[in-house]
């Protein structure tokens, strides 16, 4: 199997910049911690606002912080995966150190696992 690691490389920096992108719509980078992001709510007016609004505003808040700790957990794997290329040690099997599937890493280029260990 050969491997193209700028191909994936590309892919993988692709997907960086979307996931990017998503976590700016809903959050912030935290400034107290690197590579951290933090959810963030509506500027509410929370004077001037009813209950109902600021019962909305929490639960948007709620879903953008469920949301973004997904994103975020896709990012970092997507920077692990970019720092794998770089160390060359991309598209091995994380359980048993086999070549991971040219087809599984088109599908997701950030994967850890060959097919038969992805469900554990």
């Amino acid at each position: 199997m050969t491997l193209d690691a700028q191909h994936f490389k590309d892919l993988l920096l692709k997907e960086a910049g979307v996931l990017e992108t998503e976590l700016a719509s809903i959050g912030r980078k935290n400034p107290d911690q690197k590579g951290d992001w933090e959810a963030v709510g509506t500027d509410l007016d929370e004077d001037n606002a009813d209950e109902f609004d600021v019962a909305d505003d929490l639960e948007q808040f709620e879903n953008n912080k469920a949301e973004l700790n997904e994103l975020e957990i896709q990012l970092n794997n997507v920077k692990n995966a970019i720092k794998k290329i770089e160390d060359g040690k991309y598209g091995l099997c994380e359980v048993c150190g086999k070549p991971i599937e040219l087809d599984r890493l088109e599908a997701n280029p950030s994967a850890k696992t060959d097919k038969e260990h992805m469900n554990g």
